[in-house]
């Protein structure tokens, strides 16, 4: 659908990136954070990339047990990223608060090597590395929004995708090369992961500077009642909504990588690279997709990426074919996460002023994640009871409900 398209925009990219035009479209701060998040990604892939198979293969976890989990990894941060999006517009300490979340996240890391397989002590670190996720993620965004032009802002947010998914790419192989050298050894690979991230808080503390609100604004600063009446605004709200509606029919990667290790069947040691698979099409797509939704439509773009994942589910619900269908889903879902994931923040940008992009940001991204929060413990709670096909079907029905949803809201978000 996009191969014509996407090609010649990863060969402008690249072109402009030899020629130092990269850094002149979408800032310097935007290629510092993507850098940070590289470093971030590769720690935190190590870890997320082993972690069903962990928690379910190895410590014996149920699926409606690893749900709970997987939606704790999934939305745990989602309240604090609105205090985390709110702080950072009301002092001007977007950085600030940015980096308090990479360092929380660093910790955990350590935390998982010294815990051990106790549920209670499991839940209670990721909680806490999600917190660290949640304290980050809408000041980053709002980083990036304010320093790249606005023409550019889903060309900034794929590069940005770009970079931070080549540290989920590279995650995953590091963590595959460490088991199959010694499969039992998580707790080294927790320890790896944590000195990764220092690397990557170490980039955003010492080489990124605080950007600048550029708009002029009145002299108060940003108070808890104009963020919260920002949901007052038509288009904002029919875009969360619609952000929303999507995320309630999202599966989680793990969800899906345990699906397909159900149905086609691999050694254990093989589990970390499906998530490689995936980052690799959301590598080479997030930049050529968010320029691709600048010019033609971000809300084509990503009902575009959703009925990708609807595919994906249609594939699992069918017998397997094996190795065709574990790259065919590998495919999609990362060309979905390259047609989503940024392209839903530079819409959010769009609708919201300058001295509040941090706490709209956050209103937007928490109203994703809690939903997908409930999305995990639903899906593991049907696969318990009910069976693994009826999940899957559930979540595909539930899929296309959420995107007729979507459309309506994205054509008022676009009027």
């Amino acid at each position: 659908m996009y191969t014509v398209e996407s090609t010649s925009s990863l060969g402008r990219a690249r072109r402009a990136l030899a020629r130092g035009r990269l850094r002149e479209r979408v800032g310097g701060t935007v290629l510092l954070l993507g850098t940070c998040s590289l470093l971030t990604d590769v720690s935190s892939e190590m870890v997320s990339a082993i972690l069903p198979l962990y928690l379910v293969a190895t410590l014996g976890f149920s699926p409606l047990q690893y749900g709970v989990v997987d939606g704790l990894y999934q939305g745990a941060g989602a309240l604090v990223r609105l205090a985390a999006g709110f702080l950072g517009d009301r002092f001007g300490r977007h950085k600030t608060m940015a980096s308090l979340g990479y360092g929380l996240s660093a910790v955990c890391k350590l935390g998982l090597a010294v815990i051990g397989g106790a549920w209670a002590g499991l839940s209670a670190i990721i909680l806490l590395d999600r917190t660290g996720k949640g304290l980050r993620t809408a000041p980053r965004d709002a980083m990036i929004s304010l320093t790249a032009p606005k023409r550019d802002l889903g060309l900034a947010f794929g590069v940005h995708r770009a970079m931070d998914t080549a540290g989920a790419m590279i995650g995953p192989l590091v963590a595959f090369a460490l088991l199959a050298a010694a499969p039992d050894a998580y707790r080294s690979l927790f320890l790896i992961s944590f000195f990764v991230a220092i690397l990557g808080l170490g980039v955003i503390t010492l080489l990124v500077r605080e950007p600048r609100v550029r708009e002029r604004v009145p002299a108060e600063k940003p108070d808890l009642k104009a963020a919260a009446k920002l949901l007052q605004g038509r288009e904002f709200r029919a875009l969360t909504v619609a952000g929303a509606a999507l995320g309630l029919a999202t599966a989680s990667d793990g969800f899906i990588y345990l699906t397909l290790k159900d149905q086609v069947g691999f050694d254990n040691a093989l589990f970390p690279l499906l998530a490689t698979g995936t980052a690799v099409l959301y590598m080479l797509l997030a930049a050529p997709l968010g320029r691709l939704a600048d010019k033609a439509g971000r809300g084509r773009v990503l009902i575009g990426g959703y009925v990708l994942l609807l595919a994906v589910y249609c594939i699992l619900m069918a017998p397997s074919a094996g190795a065709v269908s574990l790259i065919a889903v590998l495919a999609l879902l990362g060309t979905y996460y390259a047609a989503t994931d940024g392209v839903l923040m530079a819409m959010g940008s769009v609708h919201l002023p300058e001295s509040l992009r941090g706490s709209g940001l956050a209103l937007l991204g928490t109203a994703t994640s809690i939903t997908r929060l409930f999305a995990s413990v639903i899906f593991g709670a049907v696969w318990t009871w009910l069976g693994l096909q009826a999940a899957i079907g559930l979540f595909a029905a539930g899929l296309v409900v959420a995107m007729c949803l979507a459309v309506r809201g994205l054509r008022i978000a676009n009027a």
